[in-house]
């Protein structure tokens, strides 16, 4: 074996060592037995190639061995460090909605038609929902026509409501795919008014935030004050809403998440510039003319807690103000107190999309330095954009289209559960579930019956309390049974969700089963319907029409 002191090191290693380096995926299972020592010996054998390194000139026939080694070995351990990520595609929504109904079709506002891989979740935030005060008390009571609206766009595709929050004309959504919501946990929301010095809810923010496969993510959703003079009110705001505390124990403030997300119409303008200049540069597509005088821009270069958020580049039209149904910028003339025309408001990208990443901000003096165990996550803009041909309000929807890259900090759910036997309505049927040690269970928690195209935790068919309807326990597992009474006559796809009380969230889901169609049942219904028309009602009596 070649020295490891200095000179005689170089001397000593041979090809016959490279094809050892080169051998090192093939020993692979027999190092792991001996973990600590291959370690030591790889240490040693790097070492050993770092001493030469100064001695091997290009036109050495050990050069060309020694980088095709090196080559394979990062790739092999760059491809098992990438096998530990994972990467989510998350899809956020910004539009001023003004008070409108929602539009017939929302496919390419949600890129349902592209070709790429489905969305993981949908964030979207909605600014002047309609709050007349009947409009609003109804929604108190039921969900309002936009959250329908959505769930009944995406629950037929595997996505359900994992949280809402309204405040006035604010709504913020969230919807997930079924399978990430064991990963999903510590769920909250927030509201911060803003509007008439904190009290009027027309203005601020609205707010949730989750622990998503161990990291923190915050989204938030604002509503700035309006008008070109108000700058310094729009950031005083938003420092306001970032103040905000959410309820509950070891819960970090906003910008202690991992990643914020803050979007919404924030309202900042175009400053300097005619209106003339802005629509003639906006014709002409040069919107970098632009850029330097957004008064959003122009404060990120001044406020250090502006300067940690990201915006991707603004290469699409100015959103704001649009005439209905149209992509022509504010033509309508209109009359303000006392008959004088107002002036027609220059456009602007009121409707923005930002982000921020802890680890970015805390680690830019480090030179972006990071060990293999430090919880790292990644966040790529994929698509930032417009969309001109939804007019039912004065904005345009903005989307931003992103790539969370994430190695995993919850790779196991707290609960496993599955169906057991044949699933019909002509007996009780059981549910068998196992919990990892460290859940914390509830007398309150409940497993329940979904439909696969469920849209929110609250849309079951029927459910179990999982102690109270518990049968059998040991030390792996516990059975669960429901009535044969609740089970659906008709059968079909199904889901089991086990919902934790302690943590306000549902931390396990099934694989999609079949429940049998009750047969007896059904051709007893068949047969009653048959039979219906042939009965005569007691009152039908013969009448003549003349």
């Amino acid at each position: 074996m070649a020295s490891l002191s200095g000179e005689g090191a170089c001397q000593d290693l041979s090809l016959n060592d490279l094809e050892g380096l080169h051998s090192l995926r093939s020993r692979s299972a027999s190092v792991s037995s001996t973990a600590s020592s291959g370690r030591l010996q790889l240490r040693q054998r790097v070492a050993q190639l770092m001493a030469c390194v100064e001695d091997i000139s290009s036109d050495d026939e050990i050069h060309e061995e020694v980088s095709r080694t090196l080559d394979e070995a990062f790739l092999i351990w760059g491809k098992k460090l990438k096998d530990k990520w994972q990467e989510l595609r998350l899809h956020l929504v910004t539009w001023n909605v003004g008070t409108a109904s929602p539009p017939p079709d929302v496919t390419s506002l949600l890129q349902l038609d592209s070709e790429g891989p489905a969305m993981d979740m949908y964030v979207i935030g909605l600014q002047e929902v309609n709050s007349r005060i009947t409009n609003f008390l109804s929604d108190l009571a039921f969900d309002d026509p936009w959250s329908i609206f959505f769930m009944t766009v995406l629950s037929p595709l595997g996505y359900i409501k994992l949280s809402s929050i309204r405040m006035q004309g604010l709504l913020l959504l969230i919807f997930v795919k079924h399978g990430h919501l064991p990963f999903i946990r510590d769920v909250h929301t927030h509201y911060t008014r803003t509007g008439l010095y904190g009290y009027w809810g027309n203005k601020g923010g609205v707010t949730v935030r989750m622990s998503l496969y161990g990291y923190t993510i915050c989204f938030m959703n604002c509503h700035l004050p309006a008008h070109m003079e108000n700058t310094e009110q729009r950031l005083d705001d938003f420092e306001k809403i970032l103040e905000m505390q959410f309820e509950g124990e070891n819960i970090p403030s906003t910008l202690d998440h991992d990643v914020l997300f803050w979007f919404g119409d924030l309202n900042f303008r175009i400053a300097d510039y005619g209106i003339h200049f802005v629509r003639e540069s906006i014709n002409k597509e040069n919107y970098n003319l632009l850029w330097e005088k957004d008064q959003l821009n122009m404060a990120k270069k001044k406020e250090a807690f502006l300067q940690e958020f990201i915006e991707g580049p603004l290469q699409f039209k100015p959103t704001y103000k649009f005439d209905l149904y149209s992509e022509v910028y504010d033509t309508r003339e209109r009359k303000s107190l006392f008959w004088f025309n107002e002036k027609k408001r220059k456009p602007a990208w009121t409707d923005r999309i930002l982000w921020r990443v802890k680890n970015l901000c805390q680690d830019a003096s480090k030179e972006g330095e990071f060990s293999e165990e430090e919880q790292t996550i990644s966040v790529t803009l994929n698509n930032y954009r417009s969309h001109m041909n939804y007019g039912i309000s004065d904005h345009k929807p903005v989307t931003g289209t992103f790539g969370l890259e994430l190695k995993p900090l919850v790779s196991d759910p707290f609960i496993t559960l599955n169906p057991e036997g044949e699933w019909s309505s002509e007996h009780d049927v059981l549910i068998r579930y196992s919990a990892v040690p460290e859940f914390p269970s509830s007398a309150w928690d409940w497993i329940g019956l979904f439909k696969v195209a469920f849209r929110h935790v609250n849309d079951y068919v029927t459910y179990a309390w999982v102690e109270d309807d518990e049968i059998s326990s040991n030390k792996d597992s516990k059975q669960v049974y429901m009535s044969a009474a609740e089970i659906p006559d008709t059968g079909g796809e199904f889901l089991l969700c086990y919902y934790s009380n302690n943590f306000q969230s549902i931390v396990g889901v099934s694989q999609p089963f079949q429940i049998q169609p009750n047969r007896t049942v059904i051709e007893k219904d068949l047969t009653q319907e048959d039979n219906s028309w042939m009965q005569k009602p007691d009152n039908l009596e013969p009448h003549n029409d003349f």
